[in-house]
């Protein structure tokens, strides 16, 4: 389970990446063109925008419940009750996840279709689409940064994992609780310290796994030749 969930956070900060280079220099969206250019800038980019949002969300909430079960497992002895919060936060985000892709995914197809109608209320229908979908699971992390920063406390309690990457947990953790304030720093600040923790704890879990495999294969040999 180590090595999947591994592979998984590390990918879920290679998701980051793509997205943060993806919007930061590709995504060229008319922000003070008409109703009917942002439409028909959708439309013409629709499979490129569902794709990203299904890598975004979708694939990343699959990654996500990989590494929230494998945390789940490796410190629910340590501390129980902490530990069994965190992981219902997790279990949370993961939901939130998959239903912000599902909402922008569906959400748009439906407001491209209305603008063959009227364009002005599919402009303003995918405005209530896009709010609802930053709500769940773009512009407030509140969920996930509770998740966050409760493992890191139990892994600093439990000395699991290194004391800096625990350490850098807390500082997403809370991070991500203050995004609460509708403040775009705040979710670029969880978002960056987000990816190292991501990495960080793949990494960190994929050495447990080539220890734990090394350590197994050696009790093999012994074994064979006692």
């Amino acid at each position: 389970m180590d090595r999947v969930a591994g592979v998984s956070s590390i990918c879920m900060g290679l998701i980051y990446i793509a997205a943060f280079l993806f919007f930061g220099f590709f995504w060229a969206f008319p922000s003070g063109g008409s109703p009917t250019e942002k439409m028909a800038f959708l439309a013409e980019n629709q499979l490129l925008f569902s794709s990203v949002y299904i890598l975004m969300y979708l694939v990343f909430a699959v990654f996500l419940g990989c590494l929230v079960v494998c945390l789940y497992e490796k410190l629910r002895n340590r501390g129980r009750r902490i530990t069994a919060l965190a992981s219902l936060f997790g279990a949370i985000w993961v939901g939130l996840v998959i239903a912000s892709g599902m909402i922008a995914n569906i959400g748009l197809a439906y407001a491209l279709g209305l603008s063959e109608v009227n364009v002005e209320k599919a402009f303003e229908a995918w405005g209530v689409i896009y709010l609802l979908v930053e709500s769940l699971g773009g512009g407030n992390e509140l969920v996930g940064g509770l998740w966050v920063l409760l493992i890191s406390v139990v892994a600093l309690q439990a000395r699991v994992f290194s004391r800096p990457l625990n350490y850098l947990g807390v500082i997403v953790g809370v991070a991500g609780i203050a995004t609460v304030y509708p403040a775009d720093i705040l979710t670029e600040i969880f978002g960056v310290t987000q990816i190292g923790w991501f990495i960080w704890m793949g990494i960190s879990l994929l050495g447990k796994s080539s220890n734990r495999q090394t350590w197994e294969a050696a009790n093999a040999v012994n074994g064979a030749t006692e």
